[in-house]
């Protein structure tokens, strides 16, 4: 007789994998109905500001964010593509119009948030704090449709250099809803509907982009808590972490390397 069918190592983890991920998303799905059931502000694309009294204070400081950018923005051109940290973004961008520098992903904080102690001071007063970086659209950047992953956050953009154009040159669209970044001005809105940005300027936008835990009530207010700890544990973050970590070393070795003693001379 035959014996027993012997599966090699690999194939029965990408077995266990790919069940644990369905019951995952299963999970998820479940939550996400849950999360539109005890939403406290209710379910829409886009809210207003007015609705989140901390909003008021992140606006009142945004000229010490924009003075961190300014300074960060000496290097942009070494500032990764948003694909190259997160890869479940690369079926919407896969090309560096669209940069980043995070200062926390998932919960997780990097250590790039030392070099904006302000803004990094600033985006943990905002309630349930998960993401947040400078986002960057270069001239031309065009965002295609996509829906974020889960609606157990809601997202802000607050603008720090929005290009003075036309109207609806530079904008994002939730929806149904067109909206247009201003300076010092907070926008809040739910990922988890259909939208897409552009920048059809010749300029740079940039926008301080954080995720934060949706308000809700109990009993999704503790099921949310816990599928955005557990996230944390999956590949796609601890990928996402890990290649943050790698670029994270290459931009400060470059950017504290020591003179030469030629460079020192040159100088002296």
């Amino acid at each position: 007789m035959a014996g027993p069918i012997q599966r090699t190592a690999g194939v029965d983890d990408t077995m266990r994998s790919g069940f644990a991920n369905r019951v995952f998303m299963g999970i998820v799905e479940w939550a996400e109905r849950l999360n539109d059931k005890y939403s406290q502000l209710g379910n829409r694309p886009v809210y207003d500001a007015g609705e989140f009294p901390w909003a008021k204070d992140i606006e009142r400081e945004w000229h010490l964010i924009r003075a961190e950018l300014d300074s960060l923005l000496v290097r942009r051109d070494e500032l990764p593509g948003v694909h190259e940290i997160s890869s479940e973004v690369r079926s919407v961008s896969n090309d560096r119009g669209w940069k980043s520098f995070f200062l926390a992903g998932y919960g997780v904080k990097t250590e790039s948030n030392s070099v904006c102690p302000q803004t990094w001071r600033i985006v943990q007063t905002i309630p349930g704090m998960k993401t947040a970086m400078f986002s960057i659209f270069e001239p031309g950047k065009h965002l295609k449709p996509h829906r974020g992953p889960y609606n157990g956050v809601l997202r802000l953009h607050l603008g720090l250099i929005v290009p003075d154009t036309a109207p609806g040159t530079v904008a994002i669209r939730v929806a149904d809803e067109i909206c247009q970044w201003e300076e010092g001005k907070v926008l809040i809105f739910d990922d988890s509907y259909e939208h897409e940005a552009w920048n059809h300027s010749e300029q740079t936008r940039v926008v301080l982009f954080v995720d934060f835990v949706r308000p809700l009530r109990f009993p999704a207010s503790l099921v949310n808590w816990l599928i955005l700890n557990v996230v944390v544990f999956t590949p796609l973050v601890r990928d996402a972490t890990r290649a943050q970590k790698n670029w994270e070393k290459g931009f400060f070795r470059r950017g504290n390397a020591p003179k030469t003693a030629e460079q020192s001379a040159n100088h002296m």
